[in-house]
C-alpha cells in the first residue's frame, strides 16, 4: 500500500489501535501542544485508507490528522466477543483517542459506521467538539423511524438483520472470496473508476485477516442482537448542538435520501449537502467535490452546492 502517512499504534480504552497519521497540528503562541485533531472514523467493510483523499487536505488546513482502524480492523485490536462492540465501548475508544492526540479541539468526521458513532458521541458529549462531519448515515432517530414507515429502505436495510444470523454470514462471503469483498466498492459504486486496483486490493486484504469478518459483522450483532440502539433509543436523542455538516451522495444503495429529511430537528446548527451522481462511498468516489466542501466548512466560509443538488440545508 502506497501511502505518504505515518503510521502508528496508540493505547486507548485497553486496545490497541493502528492509527494512520498526516500534519502535527497549529499550535498555539502560548503552548507547544497541538490545536486541533481531525479524527477520521472508518465504516464497514473499510480501512483508515478510505480517507486517504482527505487526509492531506485536512493536514494542509493545520489539523493534526488521525485516521485510526477501529477496533476490529487492519491491524488494531480484535476482541473475540459479540458484545466487544457495543456502541458504549466504540464511544468510549474515541474518547480516549482524542485524550491521547493531546489536542485542545477536535473535529469529529466519521463515514458509515464511523457516522454512527460520531452521532452518538456529539449527543452524549463524551468529549467536546469543535465541528462535526457526517457522511452518509442519517442520524440514528431518523434511521429507525425510516425503517419503520418506509418499505423501500426497510428493504435496503435487509443485510442488517441477515448479519444477525450466527456464522452464516462470514462463510457465505468467505466462499465468494475475500477479492469480491475488495470489488463490492466498485460494484456498489457510481464511479468504479475511482477505486484502483491498488485500492481495492487492500479492502480485499483488510477483511483476509483471521477474525476480522467475524469482528466487522459484530457492530451489527451488538447493535441489534446485543441491544445497542435499544439502550440508545432509551437515553433518547438530545439536539446536537456542535455545528454540524452534512455530506451526502445520492446513490447510496443501502440508505435513501429520504432518511436525511428532518436531520435539522436533531441538529441546532446544521449545514447539509447533498452530491448528485454520487454513492455511499461519497468521500473516496468524488474526494473534490467533499474536500471542496470540508475545506469551506472548516475555513467557516459558504459550503459549495454540488451541481443538481436539490434540498441543501444551510
Amino acid at each position: 500500500m502506497t501511502w505518504n502517512v505515518e503510521r502508528r499504534f496508540v493505547n486507548a480504552n485497553r486496545m490497541t489501535f493502528e492509527v494512520f497519521c498526516a500534519g502535527e497540528g497549529e499550535r498555539g503562541a502560548q503552548s507547544e501542544r497541538p490545536e486541533r485533531l481531525a479524527l477520521c472514523l472508518h465504516g464497514f467493510p473499510e480501512h483508515a485508507y478510505s480517507w486517504r483523499h482527505q487526509m492531506p487536505v485536512l493536514a494542509k488546513l493545520g489539523y493534526r490528522v488521525w485516521a485510526p482502524n477501529l477496533r476490529g480492523y487492519g491491524n488494531s485490536s480484535r476482541p473475540p466477543r459479540m458484545e466487544d462492540y457495543a456502541i458504549e465501548h466504540l464511544m468510549e475508544d474515541v474518547a480516549e483517542l482524542i485524550d491521547a492526540s493531546g489536542c485542545r479541539e477536535t473535529v469529529l468526521i466519521g463515514h458509515d459506521w464511523g457516522a454512527v458513532i460520531a452521532w452518538l458521541f456529539a449527543a452524549r458529549k463524551l468529549r467536546p467538539l469543535e465541528r462535526l462531519i457526517i457522511m452518509n448515515v442519517p442520524h440514528p432517530a431518523l434511521l429507525e423511524a425510516t425503517i419503520r414507515k418506509n418499505r423501500e429502505q426497510m428493504a435496503r436495510s435487509w443485510y442488517v438483520l441477515f448479519f444477525q444470523i450466527p456464522a452464516l454470514p462470514e462463510w457465505l462471503m468467505k466462499l465468494r472470496g475475500f477479492d469480491s469483498i475488495g470489488e463490492m466498492f466498485r460494484r456498489s459504486s457510481q464511479r468504479p473508476e475511482a477505486f484502483t486496483d491498488e485500492d481495492v486490493k487492500v479492502f480485499a486484504e483488510n477483511v483476509s485477516h483471521p477474525g476480522a469478518l467475524t469482528a466487522m459483522i459484530n457492530y451489527y450483532r451488538a447493535a441489534v442482537r446485543g441491544g445497542g440502539a435499544r439502550r440508545q433509543r432509551a437515553l433518547g436523542y438530545p439536539v446536537i448542538e456542535v455545528p454540524t455538516l452534512m455530506v451526502w451522495g445520492e446513490e447510496d444503495i443501502a440508505l435513501s435520501k429520504a432518511t436525511t429529511v428532518g436531520t435539522e430537528e436533531y441538529v441546532s446548527d446544521l449545514t447539509l449537502r447533498y452530491i448528485p451522481g454520487a454513492s455511499h462511498w461519497v468521500q473516496q468516489e468524488v474526494p473534490e467535490t467533499v474536500n471542496e466542501m470540508l475545506t469551506a466548512y472548516l475555513t467557516h466560509a459558504q459550503v459549495p452546492h454540488a451541481p443538481g443538488a436539490q434540498g441543501d440545508v444551510g
